[in-house]
């Protein structure tokens, strides 16, 4: 088999050269002795289910229901039997998750469980068996699904609908979907929603029992399946307690000797390090009091794949474990080829460490969970998105900072975020005790992390927005004054009033309401919306498009001004709507086809009156950019993964990200065959062509 050897920078050769630095001395508190002996794997015992998830599935029987547990608690097993009760019956059921990989390992549990012929799966990208009795997607897919029964006044096809990581409901970009799911799900329908982070779970089974008009019963678990100690790593190596011992006083109070260490050290030269952290050492310490496999929660991607430099010599060279290895690489090699050329492959199977990330392949990631999974790694270095949705435990989790990057800006790192990431420490059967970890450095705020052990989740609020999709279709099958009760019903509108009970129910929704008719009005002006408030025939097929630049898109066809029978050129144009980064568009003129160019130039200059008439009116309009287009066109006509990425300029993952997020705008056009017969046909050619390894694979 061939191996990969890992590239070193120059400059990292040059301080090799000049001497290795002193390692670190592998030590721990006398008072950690009696916690260690602690460590080990439990007693298999026959399995029985805790009392919560007994009190879940009996009140599911008679009302919605609302769990919220630590992460490995066991409510998947609730959310199976409830499944198999439903399934039993003959009934259907929807089990709705936040992302396509939770979607995935979801489906393939459920088929193992309750057959393959049972179970379809619906993400966008991954559609089988659709007419199957148990359905696992999107909640995207679920919430479509729901506008579609709307408009044909039927109800959705399914007798029971899970959502699992319901605190979703509060994420900023996507918490809208989930609020509109449960505004919109016929209360006919049980709902159970599973959630680990959780701070007002009350609040929100209020909020549904009085728009759902049925009770919504709240089951909560507060104890860890693994109980979790708190550490502290001491820039000398040595391990301690992080914090005083709870008869000392307030359970919060940090240890006295990590008291006196922040005292001693001002912030800027707390850290263990000058250029980048001593990983390899840092595992010989885990290593050593069996603290491994551990999960590294770093700030940056660059930070994670950095990481790997550092255990060059932290090797499991001809150990079982790299056989082991080994052989599950080749089992994912032979559906995913394109893996076995990633240059971090050598420290995977030679140092059993990984780097996970929104930059990698979801191949790559795959990978890295399933070989995690299985005990086979000493330690992944990810960032904060692992921490959400994805079975992906350890001994140990390792923190650096307390803030995390939200996308715009580095903020605190929340208690629910914290208690995210720290339930990935202990393994369920596996582990006695789980660890968080703590090592000081000019980003880590260690009094934070002290409060953040015992706070409890934050508050879920409401994300709800308008945009124009969801207008376009409510639209289909309701009317302003009836869309107007809808948004009354909103979880916003609900909190809003929950201060001033004597308030009227309108007051809450008055920055909705205003807005919807914003967008309502600029809907006719523009001849989607007519003015007896009714979709035209554009507003009709206009809402098929349930994309982020819905009437760009419309407009752009409504002027004839795509490329409708060039899928490769099509590709490329859709590909400049779904673009979200700003990126240098001085690009070589040999990397993309004149052909390209010029429909680029035509596209833009054609929408330009009506970006201005969004602009003027306060709505959002990204720009168009051409690197995005000659990315995905030279994708779509065949060319090499590397040459795609030259010309990107940007990380595998995100290149895997864009053409993904292509071929599901392209879906939407695709489904405008009665309107735009040509360029449906030529989108389905499009999402062909894009959809090939390693985008997307076999495993």
């Amino acid at each position: 088999m061939h191996r990969h050897k890992p590239h070193f920078p120059r400059s990292k050769r040059r301080i090799r050269k000049k001497g290795r630095r002193k390692q670190l001395e592998p030590g721990a508190d006398a008072r950690l002795k009696k916690v260690f002996a602690g460590i080990g794997i439990p007693p298999s015992r026959v399995f029985r289910p805790d009392p919560f998830q007994i009190d879940a599935l009996a009140a599911i029987q008679r009302s919605d229901c609302l769990v919220t547990a630590p992460t490995g608690a066991g409510k998947t097993w609730i959310a199976e039997r409830a499944i198999a009760r439903i399934h039993e019956a003959g009934g259907k059921c929807w089990y709705a998750c936040p992302l396509k990989a939770l979607s995935n390992a979801k489906y393939a549990e459920f088929s193992a469980i309750f057959g393959a012929g049972n179970v379809g799966i619906l993400t966008g990208d991954h559609r089988e068996n659709p007419e199957a009795p148990i359905i696992v997607g999107t909640t995207e897919i679920l919430r479509n699904q729901l506008y579609d029964a709307m408009h044909h006044g039927v109800s959705l096809a399914t007798d029971f609908v899970i959502l699992d990581e319901a605190h979703f409901l509060g994420d900023e970009e996507r918490g809208v979907v989930w609020e509109e799911i449960m505004i919109y799900l016929p209360s006919r329908i049980p709902l159970l929603l599973l959630s680990a982070t959780i701070g007002n779970a009350g609040q929100i089974a209020d909020w549904l029992a009085k728009i759902r008009s049925t009770a919504c019963t709240v089951i909560e678990e507060t104890v860890r399946p693994v109980s979790l100690y708190p550490l502290f790593f001491h820039p000398s190596g040595t391990l301690l307690p992080l914090l005083a011992p709870a008869n000392s006083g307030s359970r919060q109070a940090l240890d006295k000797k990590v008291n006196q260490y922040i005292k001693t050290r001002p912030r800027r030269r707390r850290g263990l390090y000058h250029r980048s952290p001593p990983f390899g050492d840092i595992l010989r310490v885990l290593r050593k009091y069996d603290l491994l496999p551990a999960i590294f929660f770093l700030k940056s991607r660059a930070d994670c794949d950095r990481a790997l430099e550092s255990c060059r010599d932290h090797l499991v060279s001809g150990s079982l474990r790299q056989e082991q290895i080994r052989q599950k690489m080749a089992q994912y090699l032979r559906h995913m080829p394109h893996i076995a050329k990633h240059r971090q492959r050598w420290y995977l199977e030679e140092a059993a460490v990984g780097a996970h990330h929104s930059g990698q392949l979801p191949a790559w990631k795959l990978v890295l969970e399933g070989l995690m999974t299985k005990g086979l790694l000493d330690a992944v270095f990810a960032t904060s998105t692992v921490a959400a949705g994805v079975n992906f435990p350890a001994r140990t989790v390792v923190f650096f900072n307390s803030d995390r990057f939200n996308g715009k800006d580095f903020l605190p790192l929340t208690a629910t975020e914290f208690h995210q990431m720290t339930g990935r420490a202990g393994r369920r059967g596996m582990d006695n005790i789980g660890f968080a970890l703590l090592i000081p450095d000019k980003f880590m705020d260690v009094r934070l992390i002290g409060q953040l052990l015992y706070s409890p989740p934050s508050a879920v609020i409401s994300q709800i927005k308008i945009n124009f999709s969801m207008v376009l279709n409510l639209l289909l099958s309701h009317t302003p004054a009836q869309i107007e009760e809808l948004l009354q019903k909103s979880f916003a509108n609900y909190l809003i009033n929950q201060p001033s009970p004597r308030k009227g129910a309108s007051e809450g929704h008055k920055y909705l309401w205003p807005d919807f008719l914003r967008h309502l009005n600029f809907l006719k002006a523009t001849g989607f919306v007519s003015a007896e408030n009714e979709l035209t025939a554009d507003g009709r097929w206009a809402s098929q498009l349930r994309v982020d630049q819905p009437l760009l898109i419309a407009e752009g066809f409504r002027r004839g001004i795509f490329p409708q029978s060039d899928p490769e050129i099509l590709a490329g144009i859709i590909a400049s709507f779904v673009n979200e980064r700003e990126v240098d568009d001085h690009i070589n003129p040999k990397l993309m086809p004149d052909s390209l160019v010029k429909a680029f130039k035509k596209v833009s200059k054609g929408l330009q009156p009506f970006a201005v008439k969004m602009k003027q009116q306060k709505f959002e309009v990204r720009s168009l950019q051409l690197r995005p287009a000659a990315t995905v066109c030279a994708w779509a006509q065949g060319q090499p993964w590397e040459k795609a990425l030259r010309i990107a300029e940007i990380e595998e993952g995100n290149l895997a990200m864009l053409i993904l997020r292509t071929a599901d705008n392209l879906r939407h056009i695709r489904n405008l065959k009665d309107v735009f017969p040509e360029a449906a046909a030529t989108a389905a050619k499009c999402i062909e062509l894009i959809l090939r390894e390693p985008v997307i694979n076999e495993y």
